[in-house]
Protein backbone atom coordinates (compact mmCIF):
# COMPACT_ATOMS: atom_id res chain seq x y z
CA UNK A 1 0.00 0.00 0.00
CA UNK A 2 3.07 2.21 1.12
CA UNK A 3 4.77 1.63 -2.69
CA UNK A 4 1.72 2.41 -4.37
CA UNK A 5 1.02 5.89 -2.52
CA UNK A 6 4.43 6.19 -3.31
CA UNK A 7 4.33 6.19 -6.99
CA UNK A 8 1.23 5.34 -8.63
CA UNK A 9 -1.29 2.33 -8.77
CA UNK A 10 -1.00 1.96 -12.52
CA UNK A 11 2.85 1.94 -12.12
CA UNK A 12 2.72 -0.81 -9.69
CA UNK A 13 0.10 -2.99 -11.61
CA UNK A 14 2.13 -2.66 -14.88
CA UNK A 15 5.29 -3.76 -12.95
CA UNK A 16 3.20 -6.30 -10.65
CA UNK A 17 1.69 -7.89 -14.21
CA UNK A 18 5.47 -7.85 -16.07
CA UNK A 19 6.23 -9.78 -13.20
CA UNK A 20 3.97 -12.54 -13.40
CA UNK A 21 3.94 -12.59 -16.71
CA UNK A 22 7.76 -13.80 -16.52
CA UNK A 23 7.01 -15.73 -13.59
CA UNK A 24 4.15 -17.78 -15.33
CA UNK A 25 6.23 -18.16 -18.68
CA UNK A 26 9.27 -19.67 -16.59
CA UNK A 27 6.91 -22.03 -14.97
CA UNK A 28 5.43 -22.99 -18.43
CA UNK A 29 9.04 -23.81 -19.65
CA UNK A 30 10.20 -25.86 -16.28
CA UNK A 31 6.61 -28.12 -17.11
CA UNK A 32 7.41 -28.46 -20.72
CA UNK A 33 10.97 -29.03 -20.42
CA UNK A 34 10.05 -31.76 -17.39
CA UNK A 35 12.44 -29.90 -15.30
CA UNK A 36 10.20 -28.60 -12.72
CA UNK A 37 10.67 -29.93 -8.85
CA UNK A 38 8.28 -29.58 -5.81
CA UNK A 39 10.80 -27.18 -4.33
CA UNK A 40 10.31 -24.80 -7.46
CA UNK A 41 6.77 -24.77 -7.52
CA UNK A 42 6.76 -23.69 -3.28
CA UNK A 43 9.10 -20.83 -4.69
CA UNK A 44 7.02 -19.91 -7.38
CA UNK A 45 3.53 -19.84 -5.55
CA UNK A 46 5.23 -17.22 -3.21
CA UNK A 47 6.98 -15.34 -5.11
CA UNK A 48 3.67 -14.83 -7.47
CA UNK A 49 1.94 -14.17 -3.97
CA UNK A 50 4.21 -11.61 -3.13
CA UNK A 51 3.67 -10.04 -6.03
CA UNK A 52 0.24 -10.19 -6.10
CA UNK A 53 0.41 -8.89 -2.81
CA UNK A 54 1.55 -5.49 -4.68
CA UNK A 55 -1.02 -6.06 -7.06
CA UNK A 56 -4.44 -6.08 -5.06
CA UNK A 57 -4.79 -2.66 -3.00
CA UNK A 58 -3.28 -1.03 -6.18
CA UNK A 59 -6.30 -1.88 -8.25
CA UNK A 60 -8.49 -0.90 -5.57
CA UNK A 61 -6.46 1.83 -4.96
CA UNK A 62 -6.75 3.34 -8.51
CA UNK A 63 -10.82 3.19 -9.79
CA UNK A 64 -11.50 6.93 -7.91
CA UNK A 65 -8.71 7.90 -10.28
CA UNK A 66 -10.34 6.73 -13.50
CA UNK A 67 -14.30 6.66 -12.41
CA UNK A 68 -16.11 9.58 -11.66
CA UNK A 69 -17.57 9.85 -8.48
CA UNK A 70 -21.16 9.24 -9.69
CA UNK A 71 -20.32 6.11 -10.68
CA UNK A 72 -17.33 4.43 -8.07
CA UNK A 73 -19.97 2.35 -6.41
CA UNK A 74 -21.01 0.72 -10.29
CA UNK A 75 -17.32 0.58 -10.88
CA UNK A 76 -16.28 -1.37 -7.46
CA UNK A 77 -18.87 -3.73 -8.59
CA UNK A 78 -17.89 -4.18 -11.68
CA UNK A 79 -14.30 -4.65 -11.05
CA UNK A 80 -15.47 -7.41 -8.03
CA UNK A 81 -18.40 -9.05 -9.61
CA UNK A 82 -15.78 -9.38 -12.78
CA UNK A 83 -13.48 -10.95 -10.29
CA UNK A 84 -15.87 -13.22 -9.32
CA UNK A 85 -17.13 -14.58 -12.56
CA UNK A 86 -13.64 -15.40 -13.49
CA UNK A 87 -13.16 -16.76 -10.11
CA UNK A 88 -15.58 -19.67 -11.40
CA UNK A 89 -14.85 -19.59 -15.13
CA UNK A 90 -11.07 -19.75 -14.67
CA UNK A 91 -10.70 -23.05 -12.92
CA UNK A 92 -13.64 -24.70 -15.85
CA UNK A 93 -11.42 -22.66 -18.54
CA UNK A 94 -7.98 -24.27 -17.53
CA UNK A 95 -9.44 -28.03 -16.86
CA UNK A 96 -10.81 -27.73 -20.36
CA UNK A 97 -7.52 -26.03 -22.01
CA UNK A 98 -5.78 -29.09 -20.23
CA UNK A 99 -8.51 -31.64 -21.88
CA UNK A 100 -8.34 -30.38 -25.38
CA UNK A 101 -4.75 -30.14 -25.56
CA UNK A 102 -4.55 -33.96 -24.22
CA UNK A 103 -6.98 -35.27 -26.71
CA UNK A 104 -5.06 -33.41 -29.68
CA UNK A 105 -1.89 -35.02 -28.22
CA UNK A 106 -0.79 -39.00 -28.63
CA UNK A 107 -1.92 -40.17 -25.35
CA UNK A 108 1.73 -40.72 -24.41
CA UNK A 109 2.96 -40.72 -21.03
CA UNK A 110 3.83 -36.45 -21.12
CA UNK A 111 0.77 -35.25 -23.18
CA UNK A 112 -0.72 -34.70 -19.86
CA UNK A 113 2.58 -32.27 -18.90
CA UNK A 114 2.96 -30.85 -22.22
CA UNK A 115 -1.02 -29.83 -21.77
CA UNK A 116 -0.18 -28.46 -18.75
CA UNK A 117 2.81 -26.43 -20.02
CA UNK A 118 0.39 -25.23 -22.87
CA UNK A 119 -2.23 -24.19 -20.43
CA UNK A 120 0.54 -21.77 -18.69
CA UNK A 121 1.67 -19.97 -21.97
CA UNK A 122 -2.02 -19.24 -22.21
CA UNK A 123 -2.00 -18.00 -18.87
CA UNK A 124 1.14 -15.54 -19.29
CA UNK A 125 -0.72 -14.32 -22.85
CA UNK A 126 -3.35 -13.09 -20.36
CA UNK A 127 -1.20 -10.99 -18.95
CA UNK A 128 0.30 -9.82 -21.56
CA UNK A 129 -3.38 -8.84 -22.52
CA UNK A 130 -3.13 -7.04 -19.25
CA UNK A 131 -0.51 -4.99 -19.38
CA UNK A 132 -1.23 -3.73 -22.87
CA UNK A 133 -4.56 -2.55 -21.22
CA UNK A 134 -2.94 -0.85 -17.97
CA UNK A 135 -0.57 1.05 -20.10
CA UNK A 136 -3.46 2.06 -21.87
CA UNK A 137 -5.35 3.45 -18.84
CA UNK A 138 -5.35 7.01 -18.08
CA UNK A 139 -5.91 8.75 -14.97
CA UNK A 140 -5.85 11.82 -13.06
CA UNK A 141 -3.42 13.57 -11.02
CA UNK A 142 -3.32 12.93 -7.15
CA UNK A 143 -2.80 15.62 -4.89
CA UNK A 144 -0.56 14.59 -2.43
CA UNK A 145 -0.84 16.46 0.91
CA UNK A 146 2.44 18.08 2.52
CA UNK A 147 2.05 15.74 5.49
CA UNK A 148 2.64 12.67 3.02
CA UNK A 149 5.15 14.16 0.69
CA UNK A 150 7.49 12.08 -1.32
CA UNK A 151 10.55 12.85 0.85
CA UNK A 152 9.28 10.52 3.17
CA UNK A 153 10.34 6.64 3.41
CA UNK A 154 8.07 3.83 2.72
CA UNK A 155 8.74 2.70 6.59
CA UNK A 156 7.47 6.43 7.56
CA UNK A 157 4.71 6.32 5.10
CA UNK A 158 3.30 3.00 6.93
CA UNK A 159 3.47 4.75 10.12
CA UNK A 160 1.46 7.18 8.52
CA UNK A 161 -0.80 4.99 7.07
CA UNK A 162 -1.94 3.34 10.12
CA UNK A 163 -1.78 6.41 12.20
CA UNK A 164 -4.51 7.69 10.59
CA UNK A 165 -6.60 4.67 10.34
CA UNK A 166 -5.84 4.74 13.94
CA UNK A 167 -6.91 8.14 14.74
CA UNK A 168 -10.47 8.29 12.84
CA UNK A 169 -12.83 6.25 14.62
CA UNK A 170 -14.82 5.23 11.85
CA UNK A 171 -12.36 3.76 9.56
CA UNK A 172 -11.04 1.94 12.98
CA UNK A 173 -14.15 0.59 13.66
CA UNK A 174 -14.73 -0.82 10.04
CA UNK A 175 -11.74 -2.29 10.08
CA UNK A 176 -12.19 -4.19 13.37
CA UNK A 177 -15.25 -5.48 12.41
CA UNK A 178 -14.07 -6.25 9.19
CA UNK A 179 -11.20 -8.38 10.47
CA UNK A 180 -13.32 -9.85 13.24
CA UNK A 181 -16.30 -11.28 10.56
CA UNK A 182 -13.63 -13.02 8.68
CA UNK A 183 -11.79 -14.57 11.81
CA UNK A 184 -15.12 -15.50 12.74
CA UNK A 185 -16.58 -16.99 9.51
CA UNK A 186 -14.01 -17.23 6.86
CA UNK A 187 -12.71 -20.61 8.76
CA UNK A 188 -16.15 -22.11 9.81
CA UNK A 189 -17.22 -21.74 6.11
CA UNK A 190 -13.88 -23.30 4.46
CA UNK A 191 -13.42 -25.87 7.29
CA UNK A 192 -16.76 -26.73 8.75
CA UNK A 193 -18.97 -26.78 5.23
CA UNK A 194 -16.59 -29.92 3.85
CA UNK A 195 -17.14 -31.59 7.53
CA UNK A 196 -20.71 -30.77 7.74
CA UNK A 197 -21.28 -32.02 4.42
CA UNK A 198 -19.47 -35.48 4.44
CA UNK A 199 -21.37 -35.91 8.21
CA UNK A 200 -24.45 -34.52 7.96
CA UNK A 201 -25.55 -34.55 4.26
CA UNK A 202 -26.79 -37.17 2.32
CA UNK A 203 -25.35 -35.56 -0.88
CA UNK A 204 -21.92 -35.32 0.55
CA UNK A 205 -19.47 -34.10 -1.40
CA UNK A 206 -22.24 -32.77 -3.85
CA UNK A 207 -24.27 -31.29 -1.00
CA UNK A 208 -20.89 -29.53 -0.66
CA UNK A 209 -20.66 -28.45 -4.24
CA UNK A 210 -24.15 -27.27 -4.26
CA UNK A 211 -24.01 -24.89 -1.14
CA UNK A 212 -20.59 -23.33 -2.16
CA UNK A 213 -21.96 -22.85 -5.83
CA UNK A 214 -25.05 -21.00 -3.87
CA UNK A 215 -22.26 -18.77 -1.70
CA UNK A 216 -20.54 -17.62 -4.97
CA UNK A 217 -23.61 -16.88 -6.82
CA UNK A 218 -25.55 -14.73 -3.72
CA UNK A 219 -22.18 -12.67 -3.69
CA UNK A 220 -22.40 -12.34 -7.75
CA UNK A 221 -26.10 -10.92 -7.14
CA UNK A 222 -25.40 -9.11 -4.25
CA UNK A 223 -22.51 -7.46 -6.17
CA UNK A 224 -24.62 -6.42 -9.09
CA UNK A 225 -27.43 -4.99 -6.91
CA UNK A 226 -24.50 -2.77 -5.07
CA UNK A 227 -23.58 -1.28 -8.33
CA UNK A 228 -26.80 -0.27 -9.29
CA UNK A 229 -27.63 1.80 -6.50
CA UNK A 230 -25.90 5.32 -6.30
CA UNK A 231 -26.95 6.19 -2.63
CA UNK A 232 -24.62 5.31 -0.11
CA UNK A 233 -27.14 6.69 2.75
CA UNK A 234 -27.83 4.83 5.66
CA UNK A 235 -24.22 2.45 5.33
CA UNK A 236 -23.88 2.57 9.00
CA UNK A 237 -27.30 0.90 10.17
CA UNK A 238 -27.04 -1.86 7.00
CA UNK A 239 -23.50 -2.67 8.02
CA UNK A 240 -24.95 -3.82 11.88
CA UNK A 241 -28.37 -5.38 9.99
CA UNK A 242 -26.45 -7.47 7.75
CA UNK A 243 -23.98 -8.34 10.36
CA UNK A 244 -26.96 -9.66 12.51
CA UNK A 245 -28.23 -11.48 9.67
CA UNK A 246 -24.63 -13.13 9.10
CA UNK A 247 -25.05 -14.08 12.88
CA UNK A 248 -28.19 -15.46 12.71
CA UNK A 249 -27.28 -17.19 9.44
CA UNK A 250 -24.17 -18.92 10.67
CA UNK A 251 -25.53 -20.07 13.72
CA UNK A 252 -28.44 -21.89 11.91
CA UNK A 253 -26.21 -23.70 9.52
CA UNK A 254 -24.61 -25.66 13.08
CA UNK A 255 -28.30 -27.34 13.26
CA UNK A 256 -28.63 -28.22 9.53
CA UNK A 257 -29.08 -31.76 7.85
CA UNK A 258 -30.64 -30.75 4.25
CA UNK A 259 -28.29 -28.91 1.52
CA UNK A 260 -31.04 -27.04 0.14
CA UNK A 261 -31.75 -25.64 3.65
CA UNK A 262 -27.87 -24.48 3.37
CA UNK A 263 -27.65 -23.85 0.21
CA UNK A 264 -30.50 -20.61 1.01
CA UNK A 265 -28.59 -19.97 4.04
CA UNK A 266 -25.64 -19.53 1.63
CA UNK A 267 -27.31 -17.58 -1.09
CA UNK A 268 -28.38 -15.25 1.43
CA UNK A 269 -25.38 -14.39 2.97
CA UNK A 270 -23.40 -14.33 -0.16
CA UNK A 271 -25.97 -11.89 -1.70
CA UNK A 272 -25.54 -9.81 2.04
CA UNK A 273 -21.72 -10.22 1.76
CA UNK A 274 -21.42 -8.87 -1.73
CA UNK A 275 -23.53 -5.87 -1.58
CA UNK A 276 -22.32 -4.86 1.69
CA UNK A 277 -18.05 -4.97 1.09
CA UNK A 278 -19.40 -2.92 -2.49
CA UNK A 279 -21.01 -0.20 0.04
CA UNK A 280 -17.99 -0.34 2.27
CA UNK A 281 -15.11 0.13 -0.45
CA UNK A 282 -16.81 2.58 -2.03
CA UNK A 283 -17.41 4.28 1.19
CA UNK A 284 -13.65 4.25 2.23
CA UNK A 285 -12.53 5.19 -0.97
CA UNK A 286 -14.67 8.55 -1.26
CA UNK A 287 -13.76 9.47 2.60
CA UNK A 288 -9.98 8.93 2.04
CA UNK A 289 -6.94 10.96 1.09
CA UNK A 290 -6.66 9.74 -2.46
CA UNK A 291 -2.43 10.13 -1.70
CA UNK A 292 -3.14 7.35 1.12
CA UNK A 293 -5.71 4.97 -0.62
CA UNK A 294 -2.96 2.28 -1.34
CA UNK A 295 -2.21 2.02 2.60
CA UNK A 296 -5.97 1.87 3.39
CA UNK A 297 -7.09 -0.58 1.22
CA UNK A 298 -4.33 -2.91 1.75
CA UNK A 299 -5.65 -2.47 5.45
CA UNK A 300 -9.16 -4.06 3.83
CA UNK A 301 -7.24 -6.45 2.14
CA UNK A 302 -5.30 -7.63 4.96
CA UNK A 303 -8.48 -7.80 6.94
CA UNK A 304 -10.13 -9.98 4.60
CA UNK A 305 -7.27 -11.94 3.17
CA UNK A 306 -4.45 -11.78 5.72
CA UNK A 307 -6.20 -13.35 8.97
CA UNK A 308 -7.97 -16.34 6.89
CA UNK A 309 -4.97 -18.65 7.47
CA UNK A 310 -5.67 -18.01 11.71
CA UNK A 311 -9.30 -18.46 11.34
CA UNK A 312 -8.76 -21.81 9.30
CA UNK A 313 -6.62 -23.18 11.71
CA UNK A 314 -8.83 -22.12 14.46
CA UNK A 315 -11.68 -24.10 12.85
CA UNK A 316 -10.05 -27.06 12.11
CA UNK A 317 -9.16 -27.34 16.06
CA UNK A 318 -13.02 -26.14 16.98
CA UNK A 319 -14.71 -28.75 14.24
CA UNK A 320 -13.54 -32.10 15.96
CA UNK A 321 -14.79 -30.99 19.48
CA UNK A 322 -18.13 -29.46 18.38
CA UNK A 323 -19.03 -29.05 14.88
CA UNK A 324 -22.41 -27.54 16.24
CA UNK A 325 -20.88 -24.82 17.89
CA UNK A 326 -18.40 -24.74 15.65
CA UNK A 327 -20.35 -22.04 13.34
CA UNK A 328 -22.49 -21.24 16.39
Amino acid sequence: GAVTDRFSPRAVMLISDIARLVLTAVLAVLVLTGTLQVWMLYGFAFVFGFVSGFFMPAAMAILPAIVPEKDLQGGNALEQGTAQIVGIVGPVLAGGLIALFTSAGQKAASTDQEAIGLALVFDALTFAVSVVTLWLIRTRPVARSTADGSEQSVWQSMKIGLRYAWERPILRMLLILIAALNVLTVGPLVVGIPVLANERLAEGAAGFGIIMAAISVGNLIGIVVAGMVRSYRGTGVLTLLLVIIFGAGMIAMGFISSTWTGATIMLLMGLGNGYLSIRLITYLQLRTPADLLGRIMSLILFANIGLAPLSQAAAGALSKASLTWLFV
